[in-house]
């Protein structure tokens, strides 16, 4: 797996499922082109692709939420990018995952898409995370919809690095957690839940929600200052990784520079091309040679960033 962006190609893919996940989450599995197989091979986690969506219909009207109808009735002319939760390549099937949530006119119109449908897409797309070296612990943390990048990188990292992994998952509440496989027992206090994408990674996992309706009550940031200062691993042997909303990563990074580790974080920004032609997805960053600022593209530089070249404003 390279960390470097890989070529990019426009190819379609093939709906195998596309479940909902609560109200607003869903899980989309793609089935690649043939043709798409060995790019895919080489792309790395934290990197996407861009769906078109501009031919999908519109759910029925009472399948519409009223906060959508009149943003629904737009024209959607622009792709839309999705990072993976997964990559699977077996053979010569290239199967990818996406975990989405319905915010927009583009999203609601995904919801529609069944089983055997087609869907063009452009991809893979960024520069994904750098895999550690001689590193012994990784602490990922995902906050919200930030998850699905980080899942995929659990998986990649207990595959092909000798590294110890544990994570910390953070959302506003409960449902907030609808993209993870949730599993409970009786044993535990209501708010205890398991993760089963980590779980079965055998991956230690800190849960946090801001209503305290799942795991800890506060921010997973603090759950992160928490175990950092309890465990004060080696800044050598440790790195950390990051995705979620900007005041969480901004607040990671500060907490990162505190304890000597380094840290990169995946950054969202409206992403209208995805290749770097429209620039409109500008990140402010630190040149660490001549410490003056510059701009670097979200979709061509990043998504992935190291924490310290971020300007957090």
């Amino acid at each position: 797996m390279t960390d470097s962006p890989s070529k990019k190609g426009i190819f379609n893919a093939t709906v195998l499922m596309n479940r909902s996940l609560g109200d607003k989450f869903c899980r989309l599995t793609l089935e690649l082109e043939k043709k798409a197989n060995i790019l895919f091979s080489h792309a790395s986690a934290g990197q996407f692709i861009e769906i078109d969506v501009s031919k999908l219909a519109l759910p029925s009207e009472k399948l519409i939420p009223g906060q959508l109808w009149d943003s629904a009735q737009r024209d959607i002319i622009l792709r839309r990018p999705f990072s993976f939760a997964d990559i699977d390549c077996n053979n010569d099937t290239t199967v990818v995952e996406i975990l989405y949530c319905v915010l927009g006119p583009a999203t609601l119109r995904m919801k529609t898409l069944k089983i055997g449908d087609s869907v063009n897409f452009i991809g893979p797309l960024g520069s994904g995370f750098k895999l550690p070296e001689n590193k012994k612990l990784a602490l990922l943390v995902a906050g919200g919809m930030g998850a699905p990048p980080l899942i995929h990188l659990a998986k990649v990292l207990k595959k092909q690095c000798p590294i110890e992994l544990i994570a910390f998952v953070g959302a506003k509440t409960l449902a907030g957690l609808a993209f993870f496989d949730i599993e409970t027992s009786k044993l535990k206090k209501e708010t205890d839940i398991t993760l089963g994408e980590f779980s079965r990674l055998n991956i230690k996992t800190f849960i946090s929600t801001d209503d305290g309706t799942a795991g800890t009550k506060g921010f997973i940031s603090q759950s992160l200052e928490n175990w950092l200062t309890k465990n004060k691993p080696d800044g050598k042997d440790t790195i950390v990784y990051a995705c979620g909303p900007e005041a969480m990563l901004s607040a990671t990074t500060a907490i990162s520079s505190q304890f000597k580790l380094p840290c990169q974080v995946s950054l969202e920004r409206r992403m209208a091309c995805g290749t770097g032609l429209c620039q409109s997805c500008a990140v402010k960053c630190r040149d660490k040679a001549s410490g003056n600022t510059i701009y670097k593209l979200c979709c061509k530089d990043g998504p992935v960033f190291w924490s310290d070249e971020v300007v957090w404003e």
